[in-house]
């Protein structure tokens, strides 16, 4: 099981950048990485990422998640 915050469901609809700066500061364990969407990924699970999962114009869409 992954140490700290897992989850960041209230920044959906803010935008990348600074959802990966609020991920970073609440869990320092993690690298939160902004990502458009539809963009590859590796499918391993690691407990020190999350993707951020953005639009065209930068904003959050799906809830960020350790993965």
């Amino acid at each position: 099981e992954c140490k700290g915050k897992s989850s960041w469901p209230e920044l959906v609809g803010e935008k990348g950048e600074a959802a990966r700066l609020t991920i970073e500061k609440e869990n320092p364990l993690v690298n939160a990485i902004v990502l458009l969407d539809g963009t590859g990924v590796t499918k391993d699970f690691r407990c020190d990422r999350v993707w951020v999962w953005v639009n065209s114009k930068g904003i959050v869409i799906r809830t960020p998640i350790i993965t």
